[in-house]
Formats: structure tokens, sequence, C-alpha cells
């Protein structure tokens, strides 16, 4: 399976298009959509049968739901993924793959697979993935619609990421004095010129952390196909639109260069709420989201569960934040009036998830709100829902999780 997928991913059904999706030719006349849409199920390579909202681009999240929370690394094989870009590659010689280093730079770069993991210190971290636009559709509470695919939480994972850092790459480049910025660029592609490359940017200061790597191994194994094999750019407490797949240049330059996926798209009003506060979402400054909120959701239960009375459950879930690593996760059962300390999971760094749970004998029938809400280490607290600020993209929702049960 693993030569087929990174040799001909086409004829292993990566990029169908919808009608062959179905099974069935596109109708003449367009149809209604129904009011509850449920995208379809579908095994692709190297992964279990997920949520296909998309399949050109490829976006997919875990059929499990919820429950794909309920543990504290996500399996490769029900990663959420998320690419922009419709033309895909579904060949790739690893014997001819080159990751680029060129630009403002006295030693241009071409490097290997091969050499990235002989000539390079392999580093291991253990780090959330998480799209900008994950939780989208609970920005609903607010009474406003927000552009863009209306996730639930499923566009998020946790992985051990194995790769060499950035900084020794950068290094070996050697950078000259002129250098501020590095641009990024992979393999994907649009498929019409009108349509902007997918360019991230970072400042040259961040780039030479310590905690950013150029990834090649994903919880032991290679880097799933749908994942960016063979190398993708890993930014621990970032959102995910900066971690570049199917990495392949690395453009060292002298200055910020304006594109639209760091000038239009993933951006929010550039004020100290991140949120319009009246008026138009593009009336206001912008700039690109970059570090993840404090955030926990709940694996279970899941939505609308029965219960029986005299139960003892177990509620858990994960919560993590950008990096300074999470101090409490309080739990609610009535709809947040009141508030009880959950259990913290083994603490596996600062830019993972954080597992959490909290034993609850469930006396009395009725129905119940839970509630779920994360503090960590520097005082940041995870919001109610109708305190976050609104913006029209729907980016960095972080509102505090919730579940309705009956106990019967």
């Amino acid at each position: 399976m693993k030569h087929l997928n990174r040799r001909h991913f086409l004829g292993a059904g990566l990029l169908l298009g919808a009608s062959t999706l179905l099974g069935k030719p596109l109708p003449d006349k367009p149809i209604a959509i129904p009011e509850e849409y449920k995208p379809p199920i579908i095994a692709f390579p190297e992964k279990k049968p997920m949520v296909t909202i998309s399949d050109r681009p490829p976006l997919l999240k875990s059929a499990r739901g919820r429950d794909i929370y309920t543990q504290a690394i996500t399996p490769n094989d029900e990663f959420f993924v998320r690419w922009h870009l419709p033309d895909i590659p579904t060949h790739i010689d690893l014997k001819e793959f080159r990751l680029e280093v060129n630009g403002a730079v006295t030693t241009p770069l071409s490097l290997s697979i091969d050499d990235l993991k002989t000539t390079f210190d392999p580093v291991e971290i253990t780090a959330v993935m998480q799209c900008g636009g994950n939780s989208r559709k609970y920005y609903a509470v607010t009474g406003q619609a927000t552009h863009g695919v209306q996730w639930d939480h499923g566009a998020m994972g946790c992985a051990v990421w194995k790769g060499v850092r950035l900084k020794d790459i950068l290094t070996r480049a050697g950078l000259k004095e002129s250098a501020q910025w590095i641009g990024l660029n992979g393999l994907e592609k649009p498929a019409m010129e009108e349509t902007p490359d997918f360019f991230r940017e970072m400042a040259l200061k961040e780039a030479l952390e310590e905690q950013i790597i150029v990834a090649y191994g994903m919880n032991g194994e290679d880097l799933p196909y749908l994942n960016g094999f063979p190398i993708r750019l890993v930014i621990p407490g970032h959102f995910a639109d900066s971690w570049v797949k199917m990495l392949s240049n690395i453009m060292v330059m002298d200055s910020y260069r304006n594109s639209f996926f760091m000038d239009v798209a993933y951006t929010v009003p550039d004020n100290d709420c991140e949120c319009v506060v009246s008026g138009s979402d593009f009336e206001y400054k912008r700039k690109p989201i970059a570090s993840m909120k404090v955030k926990s959701v709940i694996g279970y239960p899941s939505e609308e569960s029965v219960i029986k009375k005299g139960s003892r459950i177990k509620i858990s879930g994960v919560a993590f934040d950008q990096g300074k690593g999470i101090k409490e996760v309080m739990i609610s059962l009535d709809s947040g009036k009141s508030w009880s300390a959950a259990k913290l999971g083994h603490d596996l760094g600062k830019y993972a998830f954080r597992m959490w749970s909290y034993e609850w004998e469930t006396k009395t029938k009725g129905n119940y709100t839970i509630m779920a809400r994360a503090i960590n280490r520097i005082g940041n607290i995870q919001p109610m829902a109708d305190e976050i600020g609104w913006n029209a993209g729907g980016y960095q929702y972080n509102g505090v999780d919730s579940v309705s049960v009956k106990i019967v």
C-alpha cells in the first residue's frame, strides 16, 4: 500500500470528481440541497473511512466525531486533512525530490530526503496541528454567519513529529546580512493561473526558533501522503495554515512580500480583540493569524447522549494552547453556573494535547449541559461562547465547549 500511495495516488482515488465520488453522473438540472447535508464517508489511501467534505482539494475529518479526542495522540489514519489548492502531485519520486533553499543565502542548497535524514540531527516534538477555521460553525451562536467551510471541532489533531530543525537548514545555507524573512512554497498548485499560489512567509527571527522543524515523520511513520508527504513544515503553537505541506522551496528574503494568503486570506482585524467591533470586517487593518488560543474540547460524552441514571461516567477530552501549557480544566454540569476541577492527564509537552477527565455519578434524571473550560499557565481563560469576538473568516474560535445529554 505504501508503494501504491506514493507512486500512483491518483489511481487509488485521491482527486475524484464529485460525480465519480458518488458513483453517479451529474444531473442535467440542479437539485435542491437538503438543509442538513451529510458528507459521504470514504476510505482514502492510508486513511480509515473519513467524512469527506471535499475531494478536490481534499478536506477530511474523522468519522468518529468527538470520540477522536478521547486520546492524546491522533492516529495517522484518522488525522484530519486540509489542502487549499486542487492540483496536488500524484507521483513523488524520492530519488528526484529536492528541498531547495535559495535567496539571500551564501550557499544555496538542494536537499534530498536522504540528506535531511542522514546529515542533520533528528528531532522530535509532540504538537497540536489545528486549522485556523477549526470550530468555525460555533460562531453561529453570535447570530452572524462566517465565510469558509463550517468545521466543527474535527480540523485538529496531535502527533509526534520527527524531522530537522529549520534553524539547522538555514544555518547550513548561510544567511546574508540582508536576510529578514523566509518564504515557503509546497507542491500544491492552483488549477487556474488567476488563482494565487499558496505562499507563506515567516520573519527570520521566528524561523530560527528551536521548536520549528521540517518534518518527514509522524507518529513513528513516514508522513501520510495526504498530510504532506514527503516533508512539511511544523510550527508548534501556531495555526496550521503556515504548516506548508509537500514543502519544496525555502526562499530567504530581504523584505516581506505581499501575497493573498498572508494579507487577505487567514487574516483578522489588527486590534486587541482581533475581531469586528463595528462596521465591516475588511474595513480594518489586517494581520495574519498566528498563535493558537487556549482551548478545550469534550471528547466524551457526545452531543445528545442518553445515559442511565446511577451510571458513573468519565467525562473526558483534550486541552491545549499556544505553548504556555495547560494549568487546569474546569467542568460544569449546570450550564456554567458552577465549576469543578477536572483531573489532568500526563503532560506530553507544552505544545501537545493535555488529556483531562472528570468522574460524574448521574444521580438525578433530566437534561444537562456539560461544559469544559481550560486555563493556561499564564492565566489565559477560555471564554464563553457569547464572549467570542466575531470575524468574517470565522478564525481562531475557542469558546467554552459544551454538550447536552439526557439522564434517564
